[in-house]
């Protein structure tokens, strides 16, 4: 899911934003590389998660010309920190950021323009000030408290009936261990996401990959496994890395599924992944645009 572009404007006050040059090049030669739907540094509160990136704004006005900002430079999404988040010294996940006015005025700036908004919400103010504010997606939706995790069925069923998906934060490589902070909730996670499947909330597969050594960037098949060892058949963890994830990136008319007139953007593996999932490790062929990468 929506990604954090480098910043290369410190100082600017504009944000940096190599993630959608990458994108632009991409675009002009399909088969160089995969294509990318770019954030930029997401919108952020002075010194909240992610402030480094160079996209800090404040109050109903500021995160509205850091909407425009991003427009302005060609992003694909808008990218919101509801809460903080564990990689950010002075902020924490279960906290909110914004309230649902700031929020509020991201989702209507970027509509303006034709963009979605994908709100990162941990905790479970973050997460009620996101469906207030109707975004479009919801990045982690962890409902972390600050000693656990909390169980909020009347919460989960309001994000279904909005149609809001929700992309978990799944997947690392063997051999590294979570940190103790969110070890200590892994059965809490566990049991939301499968109360979010019975509620019937979309579920895509995000992985946060790229963040430390156990994320690296092929750890999204890691993450597929990890929803089937929660329960899920090996179909629906197929889709959330598929055709769900597609729908809620919007490019669901023409990704995520094999189909005539869809993107020839395959992937070939050793196995069957509907009976083993784990399948999706033993790769033959990747193509893009129907050629071979």
């Amino acid at each position: 899911m929506p990604g954090c572009g480098d910043h290369d404007g410190a100082g600017s006050g504009r944000p940096g934003l190599s993630g959608v040059a990458a994108t632009r090049r991409a675009r002009r030669r399909p088969a160089s590389g995969p294509q990318i739907l770019a954030a930029g540094p997401p919108v952020t509160t002075s010194r909240g998660h992610c402030w480094f990136l160079g996209g800090e704004a404040d109050g109903v006005e500021g995160v509205r010309a850091a909407v425009r900002a991003r427009v302005e430079r060609g992003v694909n999404v808008i990218k919101v920190m509801a809460t903080g988040g564990e990689m950010t010294p002075g902020t924490r996940s279960h906290e909110a950021q914004y309230g649902p006015d700031e929020l509020r005025a991201a989702v209507e700036e970027a509509r303006r323009h034709g963009l979605p908004v994908a709100a990162h919400a941990h905790g479970v103010r973050g997460i009620e000030n996101a469906l207030a504010a109707d975004v479009d997606t919801i990045e982690h939706c962890s409902f972390m408290t600050a000693d656990g995790v909390d169980s909020r069925p009347d919460l989960i069923g309001a994000i279904a009936r909005a149609g809001i998906a929700v992309s978990a934060t799944l997947g690392f490589v063997p051999g590294f261990a979570p940190p103790p902070r969110l070890a200590s909730r892994l059965d809490g996670f566990v049991a939301n996401l499968r109360r979010m499947r019975d509620a019937g909330v979309t579920l895509v597969c995000g992985t946060d990959a790229g963040v430390a050594p156990p994320k690296p960037h092929d750890v999204l098949p890691y993450g597929a496994a990890m929803l089937v060892e929660c329960g899920f058949p090996p179909v629906a963890a197929l889709r959330a890395v598929t055709s769900s994830a597609a729908e809620a990136c919007r490019v669901g008319e023409h990704k995520g599924r094999l189909a005539p007139g869809f993107d020839a953007d395959l992937l070939a593996v050793e196995g069957d992944p509907l009976a083993d999932v784990t399948a999706l490790r033993a790769v033959t062929a990747v193509f893009r645009g129907h050629r071979v990468r």
